[in-house]
């Protein structure tokens, strides 16, 4: 029925109680297979092996323990073999020391080939002759057979009974193994997937007194057993496999975020009813997107796949490793004793990484953020786990910590913001979230010239949010993949009609530092404004000031991919993260947008107008486009007309228009007469 303990090549440490259970467990099992042996004698073997059946039974044997029937969520090699029934036969028609020899020699046989450890060999041929004995023990207790017996009639209760005992005890015995290994109750282990497993074994079983009727009428009918067998094995593998690719991750084949969430929940219901923690943990690799950009994408799956082995080779027992998405991984600690084990565990997971990599000749050193949520300190379900181990995550990146462990005071507004949070992913699916758009207008003709995407969430009591309301929690969160699709999905459609309509105006989208750190954001946008037959001039993305100051060397790379697919950049908010106009040479970016607390400077300060002024001048210099946000006064916009600023958007032009208002908006600002511009020597 499989073994306990996976196929690591080594045993369990010397004295341990795992140790000393199949220590046990195999000495007593391997002293009943020597009594077995000894009492069928050298005569009797000599005339055994000289018969063809028994030649032809070991071959079917060792077939079926390299083929068995893999059960659901578990490892391929624990499942049952299709070599029962025919072991089992063996019982019914010779007995056990015949059935006992011939199951360790392809116990054998087969652990070699498998390259099975010797402690692991040793242990499975106790366990198959611990089983059988007791299956045989039953036989002659209910029904002293002779020799080569043939059931027939109510004689099979007594085959009945004799499997039903095997079985027992061959789960017995496996699976005590099992949760001295993985530290988990035995009714957890005798439970999981007992259906699955009696269903199996009772087909199993079933068909051996089948074999036995053919084992007495002609050698050559018992490999025609073989053709059922494959098909039930295939048949189960295509199952499986199914379930498998349903559950897991392509690329990696670790779990996906749907088998996460089940086993998460599996394990949050066992921990309420017994009092136990949970611990979540997400991963995130830091900069890993340069590997991609600079060496390609498969060249980048290369490492994820070894990312994932090391991860899986350095978690506990029981732990579970998922991958969702990109550079994104989680690991589940269904049981944990406190926050520094979860400590622990998180650092051996950024140890295992960090040994470098060496693939096509070179060396690649890969460092991870980690961030800790606990249950039920942190929070009670899967999805606060995940959003509080999400926030976790982000403070490790932004302090380079490596590992934190979620802490309210970094959640800011943490109460409200789950709040929020759980009311975002509703808005989400109801298609809450409305766009406006603001002009961006040349101040002396007073022409529209562009038009930036806002969004706004029509909540059902609170009424029309603002962004700043609400674009914290989704960016600091899982959802910022989903918020990205719902906005190009409301925005582009209406892009696509105003240009079919005449109105060629380029619209502008913020992006954030998550949605720039996604490495799959270039090809979402590509797809997107190819389905919506958007030309790429068309739509214009806004990074902010920010998020170059702190993320450069993660987040250009993604740059350069958007403005290799057509569409133009622009540096937004610009005055307000101390970056440095010249470090845009040689970057993507066609605009500069002075943020509205750098252009209220003008009337704030003595020296507002030199000082935007000089930025103008330095970003015209570098042949870039100069957009003022924020302009509220006509005195305002006629300063920044005669600095060289020639764009500008604030309420002194327009409130954030619905998108129904634009056309007519648009088509009476061309109409307008232009303001004449006055020129001062403040702009040089």
């Amino acid at each position: 029925m499989g073994h306990p303990t996976g196929a690591r090549p080594f045993g369990p440490r010397f004295g341990t109680p795992l140790w000393l259970y199949l220590a046990g467990t195999t000495a007593a099992g391997l002293a009943l297979l020597g009594l077995a042996v000894y009492s069928l004698g050298m005569d009797s073997m000599v005339q055994l092996a000289q018969q063809p059946l028994l030649w032809v039974v070991l071959c079917m044997v060792v077939l079926g323990e390299l083929r068995p029937i893999a059960l659901p969520n578990s490892p391929r090699d624990s499942g049952a073999p299709t070599s029962l029934p025919f072991a089992f036969a063996l019982v019914i028609f010779f007995g056990l020391p015949v059935a006992a020899l011939v199951q360790a020699l392809a116990s054998i046989t087969s652990g070699v080939v498998q390259r099975s450890g010797p402690y692991r060999i040793a242990f499975t041929v106790a366990q198959y002759t611990l089983s059988l004995g007791v299956a045989d023990g039953i036989i002659r207790v209910l029904y002293p057979a002779p020799s080569m017996w043939i059931p027939e009639g109510p004689q099979l209760l007594v085959v009945a009974a004799a499997g039903a005992a095997y079985f027992v005890v061959n789960l017995l015995l496996v699976e005590c193994a099992s949760a001295m290994h993985e530290r988990v109750p035995l009714r957890r282990t005798l439970t999981k997937n007992l259906g699955h497993r009696v269903f199996v074994a009772s087909v199993l079983l079933s068909l051996s007194p089948l074999v036995v009727v053919a084992m007495a009428h002609s050698v050559w009918l018992v490999p025609l057993f073989f053709f059922p067998l494959a098909a039930l094995y295939t048949s189960a593998t295509l199952s499986l496999k199914r379930e498998h690719q349903a559950n897991h991750d392509e690329l990696t084949a670790l779990a996906n975020r749907k088998l996460l969430v089940l086993r998460t929940e599996e394990a949050l219901e066992e921990a309420r009813q017994h009092g136990g923690r949970v611990g979540l943990l997400l991963l995130d690799l830091d900069r890993f997107k340069e590997v991609n950009d600079t060496l390609g994408h498969p060249i980048g799956d290369r490492l994820l796949r070894l990312v994932a082995q090391r991860l899986t080779n350095s978690v506990r027992p029981g732990d579970l490793v998922a991958r969702l998405g990109g550079d994104e991984f989680a690991v589940l600690l269904p049981r944990i004793r406190d926050a520094v084990s979860a400590r622990e565990v998180a650092a051996r997971l950024r140890v295992a990484l960090s040994e470098p990599i060496r693939l096509d000749g070179m060396d690649f050193d890969l460092e991870a953020s980690v961030g800790i949520a606990l249950y039920p300190s942190h929070a009670t379900d899967f999805e606060l786990l995940m959003q509080r181990a999400d926030v976790a995550m982000y403070v490790a990146k932004e302090r380079r910590s490596g590992v934190e462990l979620y802490a309210p005071h970094n959640d800011r507004n943490s109460t409200a913001r789950l709040g929020l949070f759980s009311e975002l992913r509703r808005a989400l699916v109801e298609e809450e979230l409305e766009m406006r758009y603001q002009p961006a207008v040349d101040i002396a003709s007073r022409r529209v010239v562009g038009l930036e995407a806002l969004v706004r969430w029509r909540h059902p009591q609170r009424g029309l949010l603002p962004p700043e309301e609400f674009i914290h929690v989704i960016e600091h969160s899982y959802l910022m993949r989903g918020f990205t699709h719902e906005v190009l999905e409301l925005t582009l459609p209406q892009v696509a009609r105003w240009w079919s309509e005449g109105v060629c105006v380029p619209v502008a989208v913020n992006l954030s530092r998550r949605e720039l750190l996604d490495p799959s954001l270039p090809d979402i946008v590509a797809s997107a404004i190819r389905r919506h037959e958007v030309p790429p001039h068309a739509l214009r993305f806004e990074v902010s000031e920010r998020v170059l100051v702190q993320e450069a060397e993660a987040v250009v790379p993604t740059m350069v991919a958007l403005a290799n697919h057509g569409l133009e950049l622009s540096l937004d908010d610009f005055g307000t993260g101390y970056f440095t106009l010249a470090r845009l040479r040689g970057l993507p970016v066609a605009e500069v947008k002075l943020d509205e607390t750098f252009v209220r400077q003008i009337d704030e300060t003595p020296d507002g107008q030199v000082i935007v002024g000089s930025a103008v001048h330095l970003a015209r210099t570098l042949g870039l486009r100069v957009v003022a946000e924020g302009v509220e006064s006509g005195r305002i916009a006629s300063v920044l007309g005669s600095l060289g600023c020639t764009v500008a958007q604030g309420r002194y032009f327009t409130e954030p228009l619905e998108a129904t208002d634009v056309p007519g908006w648009v088509l009476r600002a061309a109409e307008s007469e232009p303001v004449p511009r006055r020129h001062t020597g403040s702009a040089s």
